[in-house]
């Protein structure tokens, strides 16, 4: 392309990559030439930016992130020269477009998250992108909170610099995907200690809140996106039922993964049917801060009573109170697991601003 270009413009043109190498160039001699002060200039400008240097004029090609991949080159400093080079940078995107789409891994994975491949196609483009045989994958969904920062792409690509078998994602201005290789029998402990490296990195360096989703591990590449579904299920959820955590496990959500589900008419219905007597709204924080620790310690009432400060009769008097308020004895088991449903479905129909 950049022969070809020369022919058509009378002008020497040339690629470097982001260390300023020169890796394509109409004068084949210049081919593996350092331009250093180019490449550190470039990092200084805006991704649509040029910038002259050594009487070159220079354009980065798109890249994801704070650093450029690639440049373009042209002789010449006159805005001839400028705009020449920003529609060789534009026809060089345009190719590496279409290549990605055909030869680049990363965006293969990405395709199959979004799922903008058919589940046919994905076999036969593994084999085509030199995929090995079935390997185990989680998949982190990085969601950036109150402010984004697209250094944290960089930052990522740091911590899992193989990108023959790791892949950072960016699927928008906030959110970033992580489909990590793990090794059999890897749990969910391991996969926690991993996100939760990632949430301090992100802190550290760039001093961003995130909250991390994690979907369960996806055994082949038609998982990924199953798997990445249930990322984005997790901070959904956790959003609700897990305000306190800034790390999700999809695996570990128990009934809020059921309760999120439910149309909020039936939500509505199961609170009437449960409370009968009174509604729900009628506990004062008190009496729900009890029940919260009774639950919190397995419905043991001299331990409750303990973490409380207060004697095991008072205890059992405010036990006594919730029963003749809601007819349900939080001593009784069965009763207790109806109440605690009843609680996570009131604060779910709270955070879809519903009034009941």
């Amino acid at each position: 392309m950049v022969l070809q270009m020369r022919d058509a413009t009378n002008r020497h043109v040339g690629v470097i990559d982001s260390a300023g190498t020169v890796v394509a160039s109409s004068e084949l001699a210049l081919i593996g030439e350092q331009r250093d002060n180019a490449a550190s200039d470039i990092v200084l400008i805006s991704p649509n930016a040029s910038v002259v240097v050594s009487g070159c004029v220079y354009c980065p090609l798109h890249s994801v992130g704070t650093y450029f991949d690639y440049a373009v080159f042209m002789d010449g400093e006159d805005e001839q020269a400028r705009a020449i080079c920003a529609m060789a940078a534009l026809s060089l995107n345009n190719a590496r477009l279409y290549y990605d789409e055909k030869h680049d891994k990363a965006t293969f994975i990405k395709n199959i998250l979004q799922d903008n491949i058919l589940p046919g196609d994905i076999y036969l483009r593994s084999r085509e992108l030199h995929f090995e045989g079935p390997q185990n994958r989680a998949v982190f969904l990085v969601r950036q909170l109150e402010r984004a920062d697209i250094a944290a792409v960089d930052i990522m690509q740091s911590l899992f610099p193989d990108r023959g078998h790791d892949f950072v994602i960016s699927l928008g201005q906030a959110e970033i995907a992580l489909v990590k290789e793990v090794k059999p029998g890897v749990d969910s402990r391991d996969l926690r200690k991993l996100a939760s490296a990632i949430e301090e990195t992100l802190k550290s360096e760039l001093m961003i809140k995130t909250v991390i989703g994690i979907g369960s591990i996806a055994l082949t590449l038609r998982d990924l996106a199953t798997s990445y579904k249930e990322a984005q299920v997790a901070i959904e959820v956790g959003k609700v039922f897990e305000t306190e955590k800034s790390i999700i496990n999809y695996e570990n959500l128990g009934i809020g993964r059921l309760v999120y589900q439910l149309p909020t008419t039936m939500c509505e219905m199961f609170l009437s049917e449960v409370f009968k007597k009174n509604s729900i709204d009628n506990l004062d924080r008190e009496t729900l801060d009890t029940i919260q620790r009774f639950f919190e310690n397995s419905l043991n009432v001299s331990e409750t009573s303990r973490k409380l400060f207060v004697h095991r009769n008072t205890l059992v008097y405010r036990l006594e109170k919730i029963k003749k308020l809601t007819g349900l004895d939080l001593r009784e088991f069965d009763h207790a697991i109806v109440f605690k449903v009843a609680l996570m479905v009131k604060k779910y129909l709270m955070s879809r601003d519903t009034q009941y």
